[in-house]
């Protein structure tokens, strides 16, 4: 069997109970059981909690009692058309459908060791069962997400200040994403990639793609629906909205799907990387570029080369994948080959300020660096600001301190000197930092077969 290789942001730990989403008994019980816990968004940012005495930030985890202010008229899920009104039985568009109060999204269940763990579409977890028993029967922490961009800031400083978490003395503050997740655990990481792509998600459609009619929330907030479809809602004189019928993939959450190649020489020896002319300084990376229609991963490695750089690769090899929530993307890792010896264009990609061959000597001695692979605060927003414009163990320790450690115990100790870094790469919460540390380690998985395979066609 084939190992697979679990990158930062995967692995995700929760058991997202996705045919209950549709349950507003469910949903509407579950919310309230003390054990539950929400991550919180403003802006995109999330809520991170330092506690006295340490620097170390995590992901703020409020229980329902701390968020219950700002949730809005009850019922949670399945409002009516007038507040406080449960939504009728048996109407589709109505389904644990939510239109007062801030967006919230249902992440799913933590689930324990216990006994009954493990919860599938049985009679025991079934949407049509008695919601307490329901609940009774599920073993774990339920996670829910909540997006508080609109809260007035008075309002929410002071529901903070009130929680659990403010009251222990705990500094609470929302942060850049890219720059947060540094010191996120891999579970606080899993669960963090999972409910930013959902907050944005519904944060970036308002309006319905077929009739621009304004969309709303059902399902837990996994389905944006059109409000022409509510029974209440008045159409004269209007064409019946297309998403009366059918499926569309717009009333659902999207996953853009990505590739990233660390392209080497036909020795082995030599990576390829390049850079992007906004980047922060001496940045570079593998090349990547999104999946087209009508295309294979290996189709899209191999055009997207050819077309940012005029290489032509061949022995395309998959390595892992990456969910990378900015906004909802899937990092698809390839090692590939190619010629070193044949020129790099940098002329053709209006993006692509320089590209070039590395060794592996000169990407260890960045790697062995203490600066080499690492990215300030500063730096991150800058990356944000970059993708904005065009269009990432034990708990204590962050995964990703635990990810080098894994990587660096065949390196010497890192460089503290004067030495300047040359140039930086990645760090490893990013599989773009993966593909070469795992490359220059030397620990790329049998079978790849770097440097040892027959040319193909473009």
């Amino acid at each position: 069997m084939v190992e697979t290789h679990i990158n930062f942001l995967g692995g995700s730990p929760l058991n997202r109970l996705s045919w209950l989403r549709t349950s507003h008994p469910f949903l509407n019980t579950v919310l309230l059981v003390p054990t539950t816990r929400w991550i919180v968004f403003r802006g995109g940012e999330p809520l991170l909690a330092t506690e006295p005495n340490s620097a170390t930030r995590s992901l703020a985890r409020l229980t329902t009692a701390d968020v219950r202010p700002l949730l809005g008229p009850e019922p949670f899920f399945a409002q009516g058309e007038h507040e406080g009104e449960i939504a009728e039985e048996g109407v589709s568009v109505l389904e644990a459908a939510r239109f007062r109060g801030p967006p919230v999204v249902f992440l799913g269940l933590h689930e324990t060791e216990a006994a009954g763990a493990d919860a599938l579409p049985s009679s025991d977890f079934s949407a049509k069962g008695d919601s307490s028993s329901v609940v009774e029967n599920i073993h774990g922490t339920p996670y829910f997400s909540l997006d508080v961009t609109e809260v007035e800031k008075e309002k929410l400083d002071q529901v903070l200040q009130d929680s659990e978490v403010g009251k222990s003395g705990a500094k609470l503050e929302f942060m850049e994403p890219r720059s947060a997740m540094q010191s996120f655990d891999a579970f606080q990481a899993a669960v963090f990639a999972e409910a930013r792509s959902m907050v944005d998600w519904n944060a970036r459609n308002k309006f319905c793609p077929a009739c621009g009619s304004p969309v709303y929330s059902i399902w837990a907030g996994w389905k944006l629906t059109c409000s022409s479809l509510l029974p209440w809602a008045d159409n004269t004189g209007r064409t019946p909205c297309p998403t009366a019928k059918g499926l569309h993939n717009f009333a659902h959450p999207r996953t853009d799907a990505v590739v990233i190649m660390a392209v080497v020489d036909e020795t082995g020896e030599k990576i390829l990387l390049g850079r992007n002319k906004k980047w922060p300084g001496k940045f570079y990376s593998t090349l990547a570029g999104f999946i087209e229609p009508g295309e294979s991963f290996e189709d899209a490695v191999k055009r997207e080369l050819w077309e940012e750089a005029g290489v032509q690769v061949w022995d395309v090899k998959y390595h892992s994948t990456q969910p990378w929530p900015y906004p909802a993307n899937l990092m698809v890792g390839f090692f590939a080959t190619a010629d070193a010896s044949k020129p790099i264009r940098v002329d053709l990609d209006n993006e692509l300020e320089d590209a070039r061959w590395y060794t592996r000597a000169e990407i260890l001695e960045v790697l062995n660096h203490v600066a080499g692979a690492t990215l300030t605060d500063r730096d991150h927003q800058k990356m944000a600001e970059v993708q904005e414009a065009g269009g990432t163990a034990p708990k204590s320790v962050s995964a990703a301190k635990l990810l080098a450690g894994d990587l660096a115990k065949s390196t010497d100790k890192l460089e503290e000197g004067p030495k300047e870094v040359p140039f930086r790469v990645p760090p490893l919460t990013a599989i773009a930092g993966v593909l070469i540390s795992e490359w220059a380690h030397r620990k790329v998985a049998p079978g790849l077969n770097i440097g040892h395979a027959e040319k193909g066609n473009l």
